[in-house]
């Protein structure tokens, strides 16, 4: 009897060798060169959008992963539980290192050659990988309400654990934080020209420097959106990696800036969205949904490295705000 992967693999034109466990997949070891079976929750309309759009972007010379169809010309295999899988190509190599100036520019570069390849598509967006435009505000809205709830949660509580204390001294100045900007956004007009396709996960993890060259991996979050929320996802993974560097920031920001020229309101969203305290909004977010009957020391440990923190990413806010005023 087949386990699930080799009945998935059956339904694809090649030879497979050996199947293992990897991130969020099966990895196939196959004749045709390394594959991956990833789970899809989407509809066939995306799917194939999606891999037509890969396709696209492979003209365009930016080197990223590849669906593949089935046998029967579908674009993905179901199993027994009538589960669809996507097959897809696996690039080789190593992962964008955080640590690395000359790898986080690059990456940051690449992401703008993708967003400037991707406005030469020429066929229609289609709705289904359209986003609301002020998808951010009520992004941020509905981490301010589970901010509140957390913080009423813990202020009823009698006996406090160390996690709890440490939060509620800290609620207040980050909370604070977080309405400002949610304010700010809702004076801000979205202008068409913000919009644009985006990966939806740019990430040092979706980066390998390849012997095929620097790829782009996992697409599956792909949409329609405000472009700079990439660009932003990615610079907020970095400074957190590296301790809000100002010069870092800045320099990543600028390089992509050289590749794609910002503008103006871009500048804006891009310090909204750098500014609101996601993670502090993470962490809280966590402790909510975790058992609450034992601490965890980890969550302690994150809360009092963001806290650690903050006098940085202030002071990097503050560069960039300025720059933000000499742009508009």
């Amino acid at each position: 009897m087949y386990i699930r992967p080799e009945q998935i693999a059956e339904q694809y034109e090649m030879e497979v060798k050996s199947i293992s466990k990897g991130r969020d997949c099966f990895l196939c070891e196959t004749d045709l060169g390394m594959r991956a079976l990833k789970e899809y929750r989407g509809s066939v309309e995306r799917a194939e959008f999606l891999a037509g759009m890969l396709d696209f972007l492979k003209e365009q010379n930016i080197v990223a992963e590849q669906i593949f169809y089935t046998k029967e010309g579908e674009i993905f295999a179901r199993d027994e539980e009538e589960q669809n899988y996507l097959l897809l190509s696996v690039f080789r190599g190593a992962e964008c290192d955080t640590k690395s100036r000359e790898d986080m520019v690059y990456a940051v570069r690449l992401l703008a050659g993708l967003h400037n390849a991707t406005e030469q598509y020429p066929d229609e967006v289609p709705e289904f990988v359209k986003m609301n435009p002020n998808a951010l505000l009520l992004l941020y809205e509905k981490h301010n309400r589970e901010l509140r709830q957390v913080r009423n949660y813990i202020r009823g509580r009698k006996q406090k654990n160390e996690f709890e204390e440490m939060f509620m001294r800290q609620f207040a100045g980050f909370f604070e934080k977080a309405q400002a900007v949610t304010e700010q956004l809702q004076n801000m007009e979205i202008r068409e020209e913000l919009t644009g396709f985006c990966h939806g996960d740019y990430n040092q993890h979706n980066v390998i420097f390849s012997r095929e060259g620097v790829a782009i991996v996992n697409f599956l979050n792909f949409s329609y959106q405000i472009r700079v929320s990439d660009l932003s996802n990615f610079v907020r993974k970095m400074m957190e990696k590296n301790n809000w560097n100002t010069s870092l920031g800045m320099e990543l920001i600028g390089a992509y800036d050289s590749v794609r020229k910002l503008k103006p309101q871009e500048f804006s969203y891009l310090y909204f969205y750098l500014a609101y305290p996601e993670k502090f909004w993470k962490i809280a977010n966590h402790y909510s949904q975790s058992h609450k009957a034992w601490l965890s020391g980890r969550n302690t440990e994150k809360l009092s490295k963001v806290i650690t923190q903050e006098g940085a990413r202030e002071h990097f806010l503050q560069t960039l705000a300025g720059k933000v005023e000499n742009r508009i």
